[in-house]
């Protein structure tokens, strides 16, 4: 009864002023309710600065005007109006609302599931096969459940053109889905303030036609064959985060630059000193807690069991060609 009430009320699906392009199934719902209640409050603010411009040159004070002798105190059928008609606003928007959200967190039991993991300042995207991208792709009209979980600080998942927002938490896992209507490139950023590059922690939503992505997830998982070891581990690289930690270009970050790291002598918190050579690197990476480079802290995660040796290989022939 109260979609009927407020169907209409949105605005064109290829986005307008004030919203992106409705491209998911949930997508009319939230506009709807958006509109729903952007038109009560600009009605109710116009209704009380009418009545106030109009009270306001009505009964000021002028010269010669007496003060009626009874004032009244109260009206009872203007009271109970005031308070029984925002208390139905209210209860019409928590249906609205609580709808849309059940519906969120409500896949359907085909959906097709994504695991969705978020670090300072990456998202990584894991399917079924194994195969690890920077971007999420899914296909067309297809329902897609994503379990979410966090590396280290609360990240908010939030994708416009589908009205999808999702927090996501360490230590626990958040689900939500949605079901992409548009093909095409939409917008993924993380809408919770996660530290000093927040606002580069961008991804899309790649939608593909159908059995496009089918061919692009057969293709993609498949790279470390097709590609030369270097320039797979260029994409290992990139993919999995490390470059939000270690620069190419000589200066520190939150780790230390791998350009020119390759053979060369690093100095550890313990004192020791090493050369920069295939186990070193190997060991990094698997377990960085154990040679840690001075002047940095131990925060680097463990990626034992979640780089295949073959990842891990070519990622070492792309850091040698830093130091070349």
């Amino acid at each position: 009864m109260f979609e009927r009430l407020i169907a209409g009320a949105g605005g064109a699906s290829d986005g307008n002023v004030w919203m992106p392009p409705q491209s998911s199934t949930a997508a009319p719902a939230v506009d709807r309710l958006f509109y729903f209640i952007f038109w009560i409050s600009a009605f109710f603010f116009a209704l009380i600065v009418i009545l106030a411009i109009v009270f306001v040159i009505r009964y000021r004070k002028r010269a010669g005007r007496v003060a009626p002798v009874e004032v009244p105190t109260h009206n009872t059928p203007l009271e109970i109006a005031w308070t029984v008609i925002p208390l139905l606003i209210v209860f019409v928007i928590f249906y609205l609302g609580f709808k849309i959200f059940l519906d969120v967190v409500t896949p359907p039991k085909n959906a097709y599931e994504v695991q969705v993991t978020a670090q300072r300042w990456k998202w990584m995207f894991t399917y079924p096969n194994g195969h690890v991208d920077e971007n999420l792709h899914v296909p067309l009209d297809t329902p897609v459940l994503l379990v979410m979980t966090s590396e280290d600080v609360i990240h908010s998942f939030f994708v416009p053109d589908f009205r999808l927002k999702r927090d996501i938490v360490p230590g626990r896992y958040n689900k939500t889905w949605f079901r992409a209507t548009q093909e095409g490139a939409h917008d993924l950023m993380c809408a919770e303030y996660c530290g000093t590059s927040h606002s580069t922690m961008l991804a899309q939503v790649v939608v593909h036609p159908p059995g496009g992505f089918e061919k692009w997830l057969a293709e993609a998982s498949n790279f470390l064959a097709k590609l030369p070891p270097a320039e797979a581990g260029a994409q290992v690289f990139r993919t999995r985060g490390c470059a939000q930690c270690h620069s190419l270009d000589g200066k520190a970050n939150v780790g230390p630059t791998m350009q020119a790291v390759f053979g060369s002598s690093v100095s550890t918190r313990d004192g020791k000193r090493l050369v920069a050579d295939e186990n070193y690197i190997r060991e990094s990476i698997i377990d960085p807690q154990a040679r840690i480079v001075a002047g940095f802290d131990p925060v680097m995660p463990t990626y034992k069991g979640r780089l295949k040796d073959e990842e891990i290989t070519v990622l070492i022939a792309y850091i040698k060609t830093l130091s070349n």
